[in-house]
């Protein structure tokens, strides 16, 4: 190959060039194999961006021979020339004659996707030679609130950037690849009785309607206050994992379980309070006489008893109160890595805050970054993420309270966004509020509507991918906070 007249850096001093990963070498016999064959673009785009050359001239080289070819023109240093004649780098090197240099040999040609690999590892060094930097400075400047915590949930989150751009390159698949993956899921589903292809919620007939919770799904699960959102949640957390644990234990490995281990994100009640509701559902002790101690030493005896048989669930309780969608991340990250969670919950989805340190008050802006980095969460850890969200007043005013979509607060990312969107509803909270005195001539009609309603709860899915929307009845026990499935005469679930 000719000399290359180019010196590394673009005139940055040797020493700070020398303590960075870097092949110039390669950068430019990878531009010269790019341009004297344009079909090995194909091979090294997916991979390879302008920024990962260490020489910004040959990223700028580079990035005009994407541009060319994108266009089905050829790229080559004729073609080229007219775009680099004014270039200042360019000039320093001998002008556009440097193009024709890269040339030079066509040895390059059979090793270009070798050349494209190192350059890639080598762009990835730097990155992380980057982070550390960053990691030293904020550690070493003590002039602001010092906040190390802080400082090491960015450090994470930068390094799994890193990491995320370690796998890079495109995943495409073969339709065989697609087609054995959904044999795979029709097998699961057929082995759990033909009603269950992914995480179970532990309720039979919403189960059969969607055959589970499916792997990168997002679930918005909204309500308004008093709905029973937070207590159907840890329901179905406590659900999920109690079904790996049964699987575990009959044999059955934890990426054929119907089970998960879950990963809770609980923005507004602590740990123990989640806890406690856990506690009451499975002791039948309700919460209230937990928390004050009202009980006898049978129903303590009980109450310690599911305790220590809980004690293994795999159900994992992270209470840290103002967290960003970065952060959640992060820490679902870490959850997947340690303890290999299948299932996250985040409740609730309007607690969470952006990343943007703009404070320009836009929330709805705010909103659809959070929804979809919990949509990008759920494919990146191949999980389903259920997301409680807030309902706006608009119900309230209405006479039939049942919610629909345009009711999510901030809904229009969160309704585009969602695999799937449930509606909580229970009709004897709205009547309970409207009982008349004893002696008014409507009791005897109010008392028997909610003799009929009551403890009934209805799951609206009001949008699904996967098939079609439609609503579940379940039996709520509101002393306990515990959904059921409801046994009722003559009773089907209704879907469209």
């Amino acid at each position: 190959m000719a000399e290359i007249l180019l010196h590394p850096g673009a005139g940055a001093p040797e020493a700070s060039v020398q303590q960075l990963p870097h092949n110039i070498q390669a950068e430019a016999a990878l531009l010269g194999a790019l341009l004297l064959d344009n079909r090995l673009v194909e091979d090294v785009q997916l991979k390879l961006r302008a920024d990962h050359f260490f020489e910004p001239l040959h990223g700028r080289i580079y990035e005009a021979v994407l541009r060319l070819t994108d266009r089905n023109m050829v790229a080559n240093p004729v073609t080229l020339r007219p775009l680099f004649e004014a270039d200042e780098a360019m000039k320093q090197v001998g002008g556009p004659t440097y193009l024709a240099q890269l040339t030079g040999s066509g040895a390059a040609l059979i090793a270009a996707k070798d050349f494209a690999s190192q350059i890639y590892d080598l762009a990835l060094l730097r990155s992380l030679v980057a982070v550390g930097r960053d990691m030293v400075t904020g550690a070493l400047d003590t002039s602001e609130d010092v906040r190390p915590l802080d400082q090491i949930e960015r450090a994470e989150t930068e390094l799994y950037k890193v990491a995320e751009a370690g796998g890079g390159e495109g995943k495409v698949k073969t339709f065989a690849d697609a087609s054995k993956e959904a044999l795979l899921i029709a097998e699961a589903a057929l082995n759990n009785g033909g009603k269950l292809s992914g995480i179970t919620t532990g309720f039979t007939e919403v189960n059969a309607r969607m055959g589970g919770m499916h792997r990168s799904d997002l679930i918005i699960l909204a309500g308004r206050p008093g709905m029973g959102k937070t207590s159907l949640a840890t329901n179905i957390a406590f659900n999920a994992a109690r079904r790996l644990l049964q699987d575990l234990a009959d044999g059955i490995p934890a990426e054929r379980s119907a089970g998960a281990a879950v990963a809770f994100f609980s923005l507004e009640m602590s740990a123990d309070q989640l806890a406690t509701r856990i506690l009451a559902e499975q002791s039948n002790i309700p919460g209230t006489q937990i928390r004050t101690g009202n009980m006898n030493i049978n129903e303590f005896r009980d109450f310690a008893r599911i305790a220590g048989e809980l004690n293994s669930l795999p159900l994992y309780i992270d209470d840290t109160p103002g967290l960003t969608i970065a952060a959640l991340r992060t820490r679902a990250r870490r959850l997947k890595r340690q303890k290999n969670i299948g299932l996250i919950i985040v409740d609730y989805l309007q607690l969470l805050s952006g990343t943007s340190k703009s404070g320009d008050g836009n929330r709805v802006q705010e909103i659809s970054e959070i929804s979809r980095g919990l949509k990008q969460l759920a494919k990146e850890l191949h999980v389903p993420v259920v997301a409680l969200s807030q309902l706006s007043r608009a119900v309230e005013q209405r006479e039939d309270k049942r919610p629909q979509l345009s009711d999510l607060r901030e809904s229009g990312s969160i309704e585009q966004d969602a695999d799937m969107v449930w509606f909580i509803f229970r009709g004897d909270y709205y009547l309970a509020a409207k009982q008349p005195a004893d002696d008014h001539p409507d009791f005897a009609a109010w008392q028997e509507e909610m003799s009929r309603i009551y403890g009934i709860a209805e799951l609206i899915i009001a949008k699904q991918r996967h098939g079609a929307t439609g609503k579940v009845k379940l039996k709520f026990d509101a002393r306990i906070t515990r959904f059921s499935d409801l046994v009722e005469e003559g009773y089907a679930p209704e879907f469209d």
